[in-house]
């Protein structure tokens, strides 16, 4: 299995067209806070530290005709429409996880560009800053109902907001026939194009929530950090955001335009379709089944327009938008790639099996990477493999792009570091997971209920990533100095500090060379 596969694998494991007019909605709950936006009236939940506004449309549900089009806008509405349920996740295939159904609440399906806001319930003379969160999940699995905003933006002072984006074949489907629907001549990356129909949703209507549409955090973590450096690069969001963070997913290579609708037109004519009509004839659960087999990279692609180039180019270059950014990784991000791999298959990675392993992750480089990385430096044979995974899929390249960045605008670089981060999961496996992929999204929400020293980590990363938001300066109440980069802040109960060895620790000239 190509490395390639295994990025896919561990980022798994995480995290009819409507008539114009007016669209009838469900009737509304009798209690509750009422705001009214462009499209309509909205009345949310009071809960006790903050209300919630759910299952409000941000685009034309993307069915029939608009399979596989831009997102078009909502229907407006008569009435007040109930804001206690959230919208149905976009169409994905059920993935147990460590965490669960990342799908969240609801039944999948092609009418899902929906999303959810949260504002604390102390009203404030001031706007607040908006943080709009892009959930992980590879590109193929997750919504953005399975993170509950209400501590974070009770305890940050924030409006929060997150939303469902087309997920696998629907959101990232390319074929010839496509783009000469486009006047651009440009096809695929309909899932980016709706997070982008979600940030001039909260430009145009965030306001009435209270929140401060000239202050826009954009976060994500997985595939949700990996869109906020798409964005970051993409002409299309000029203005659109203030502030940038990106979790353990920044700067992986993007196919090109012309390969995806390459691999789409095969993948379609092994659907028995010559065009895309044939294709949008299919029912969503047909395109889904036929989307399950590997022979396309559902992700997003460079097609000169809506990303016109790979994020590293586009950083290396400063050709993005030039706003404060905070990036970085987990300490053990490949742990659980090994754990899926090996204890939660059955079976364990062996002191014999290790160099085996390691070449079918690396083929002709293995023989390099054995010499840095001996069995003698690490407690057990999946942890040292973990740690070559984490380095090179995450480590290094987080420190590259934040690099580049660096050249250009304000920049932060982290590292999460508790090493007991999941400890609470009590994951069947043979070795510490340590802090693995999505391990720090809880601290960040304000979900943490652990030890003393954990609560104090998560309190102080709140309020790092809330006053980023604020003012582009992460900052906390009692907590350590976060210098810019090249220093990394490691995050770990008690022990947060700054590094300045962190390339050396990662053995960074192994995996990104200058």
């Amino acid at each position: 299995m190509s490395i390639s596969v295994r990025v896919r694998r561990l980022a798994v494991l995480l995290a009819a067209p409507l008539a114009a007019g007016a669209l009838a909605v469900p009737a509304a709950a009798e209690e509750g806070p009422t705001v009214r936006i462009r499209d309509g009236a909205v009345r949310g939940t009071a809960g006790a530290t903050a209300n919630s506004y759910l299952g409000i449309p941000y685009a034309a549900p993307p069915v029939g005709p608009l399979r596989w089009k831009p997102p078009a806008p909502p229907a407006r509405w008569q009435g007040v429409r109930d804001g206690s349920e959230p919208g149905n996740p976009c169409m994905q295939r059920a993935e147990p996880t460590p965490w669960g159904n990342l799908a969240g609440p609801g039944t999948p399906g092609e009418d899902c560009l929906y999303l959810n806001v949260y504002t604390p319930k102390k009203r404030a003379a001031h706007k607040r800053p908006v943080m709009l969160w892009i959930h992980g999940g590879g590109f193929t699995i997750g919504s953005g109902t399975f993170y509950e905003g209400s501590n974070l933006a009770d305890r940050g002072d924030a409006v929060v907001v997150n939303f469902n984006y087309r997920l696998g074949a629907f959101g990232y489907f390319a074929h010839p026939d496509l783009a000469t629907e486009s006047a651009e001549g440009i096809s695929g990356n309909y899932g980016l194009l709706d997070q982008q129909a979600a940030l001039r949703w909260v430009r145009d209507n965030i306001a009435a929530f209270g929140g401060d549409p000239g202050n826009v955090t954009i976060f994500g973590e997985s595939a949700g950090g990996g869109s906020v450096c798409q964005n970051l690069v993409s002409p299309r969001t000029r203005g659109l955001f203030d502030r940038a963070i990106a979790q353990s997913g920044c700067g992986f290579p993007l196919p090109t335009q012309d390969a995806q609708q390459g691999s789409g037109a095969a993948w379609a004519a092994g659907q028995g379709c010559t065009d895309v009509a044939c294709m949008r004839g299919k029912t969503a659960e047909q395109v889904l089944a036929a989307s399950l087999t590997p022979a396309v990279r559902w992700t997003p692609v460079v097609d000169g327009k809506v990303m016109p180039l790979q994020i590293q180019e586009a950083l290396d270059t400063g050709r993005f938008h030039r706003v404060p950014v905070v990036q970085g990784t987990t300490a053990d991000e490949g742990r659980l790639t090994v754990a899926s791999t090996y204890d939660l298959a059955g079976r364990r990675l062996t002191a014999e099996g290790y160099p085996a392993a390691v070449r079918q992750f690396f083929g002709d480089r293995a023989d390099a990477i054995l010499a840095r990385y001996p069995l003698s430096d690490y407690p057990s044979p999946a942890e040292a493999l973990g740690a070559i995974l984490t380095h090179a899929q995450f480590s290094c390249l987080s420190y590259r792009t934040t690099e580049s960045m660096a050249k250009h605008t304000r920049a932060y670089g982290y590292e999460f570091a508790d090493p007991n981060a999941m400890a609470y999961l009590n994951l069947p496996i043979s070795f510490p997971v340590g802090a693995a992929h999505g391990s720090e999204i809880r601290y960040i929400f304000g979900n943490v209920s652990g030890t003393p020293e954990q609560n104090a980590l998560a309190d102080r990363m709140l309020g790092y990533w809330t006053n980023f938001a604020k003012t582009g300066v992460p900052y906390a109440a009692g907590a350590p100095r976060w210098d810019r980069f090249p220093k990394v802040q490691v995050l770990a109960p008690a022990a947060i500090a700054p590094t300045t060895t962190f390339p050396q620790d990662h053995k960074c000239d192994l995996w990104t060379p200058s």
